[in-house]
């Protein structure tokens, strides 16, 4: 499984409440880079230990970078936040993936020798740049047939799914996106949520507030609301804005270090991460890309699916998380799956949503001593997958079974 001298240790992860797009949400009159601030000074007071010109190199990644989302995001949001001159920075665009691949690229450098300490993150604020503003897609695209012209509409990916095994229904999405949402709720007032979330102060025309909650949170959520929403996507379609990600704002960043400057800095890592791996799947069924990249990090770190204990999938849409359940044989409500909601409940702001999977992860470790592996996976834009897998830091050494720990029984999974 490596050199352990060169683990890569997850040592803290911190986000942005996060909001709704839009004139009416949230973080309207916020800058994207000014959110993308907020994480990592949130990280470097809550890690004084760790001198700032120790930092070796800081990534974040937007999906659209342009204006307050542009100029090298990495170097820009490293000077604005205080970090030495000294400390490098960079941009990373990997759509959905773009924060999970800023923390594997700079996971890789620590692994590699070449960092001991990095920063990485996400921000995309879907107010100020909507995804897909300001690109010009390649007329080869649809004229020699490489892809349909639904994989350019998220949205139309997902039907697609809905398409390919009819047993995923609309009832089946809509029962998922209900428990996200009731998981997400019960999730905070555990007080599971808040220690890593970072407030932020905003500007309204009623003067100065304080988000410290995400604005997209449906607790009263229930079936017979559900059935009742319209499918934009498709006329009697099955994709609807109650079992899917919103369009949302926000920001997340992580520190990532080696064993040796965990040591040196007196760090307490939270997690270790064990592979990853991303793959490619048909960019009109965009949603099954975690399928292959799970099944491929699974491959290289001589795991299957059944050592795996949590898992945080990021639900873009209700659908394509169903689709990656049934098949690995895993039930719709199995408690290991994202056991404290989703994005269909906190929102997905397209780059950020890595890391947040990622914090959530680590803290479900903490309380989760008896099991030792997990995984943060999730589908990106035109046709890919995203899966790291990381192991708990506070397993207690005890042989673990996922169908044990969680009470549920595996089922025969009908996709593969």
């Amino acid at each position: 499984m490596g050199n352990r001298d060169r683990d890569v240790l997850f040592v803290d992860g911190v986000r942005v409440p996060f909001g709704r797009a839009g004139e009416k949400g949230m973080y309207w009159k916020t800058r994207a880079d000014d959110l993308a601030v907020k994480t990592v000074r949130a990280l470097l007071e809550r890690n004084p230990s760790i001198p700032r010109d120790r930092y070796d190199d800081i990534a974040i990644a937007a999906t659209t970078q342009q204006g307050d989302q542009g100029l090298t995001l990495g170097r820009s949001v490293g000077i604005l936040a205080g970090l030495p001159d000294t400390v490098p920075g960079l941009a990373i665009d990997r759509m959905c993936s773009g924060a999970m691949t800023a923390a594997t690229a700079m996971g890789s450098g620590i692994a590699f020798g070449a960092y001991d300490v990095a920063i990485a993150g996400g921000v995309e604020h879907m107010g100020h740049h909507p995804l897909g503003e300001g690109i010009d897609p390649n007329p080869r695209f649809v004229s020699e047939k490489l892809v349909s012209e639904d994989a350019l509409n998220m949205g139309k990916t997902a039907e697609r799914i809905h398409d390919r095994f009819p047993h995923l229904t609309r009832e089946r999405s809509d029962r998922y996106a209900m428990r996200s949402q009731h998981k997400a709720a019960a999730a905070y007032e555990e007080g599971h949520i808040p220690p890593d979330l970072v407030p932020v102060a905003l500007e309204s025309e009623s003067g100065w507030g304080l988000a410290s909650r995400d604005e997209t949170l449906r607790p009263d959520t229930d079936m017979a609301t559900l059935a009742t929403l319209s499918t934009p996507f498709r006329p009697h379609g099955r994709v609807t804005a109650g079992n899917a990600s919103g369009l949302n704002d926000g920001a997340t960043a992580c520190i990532l270090a080696s064993s040796q400057a965990v040591k040196d800095f007196g760090l307490e890592p939270r997690m270790r991460m064990v592979q990853f791996a991303f793959a490619g799947v048909e960019p009109e069924i965009m949603g099954m890309g975690p399928i292959p990249s799970t099944e491929k990090a699974l491959r290289r770190a001589g795991l299957t699916i059944d050592d795996i204990g949590l898992f945080e999938l990021n639900e873009a849409f209700a659908v394509q998380v169903l689709a990656f359940l049934d098949h690995f044989g895993i039930e719709d409500d199995d408690p290991a799956v994202n056991r404290w909601g989703g994005a269909i409940a906190f929102g997905h702001p397209l780059a950020s949503s890595g890391v947040r999977l990622m914090s959530q992860l680590s803290r479900q470790f903490e309380a989760h001593p008896e099991v030792r592996y997990g995984i943060t996976a999730l589908c990106v834009g035109l046709g890919q997958g995203g899966t790291v897998i990381w192991e708990n830091l506070n397993w207690n050494g005890k042989k673990h079974s996922r169908a044990a720990a969680t009470g549920s029984t595996p089922k025969k999974g009908r996709n593969k």
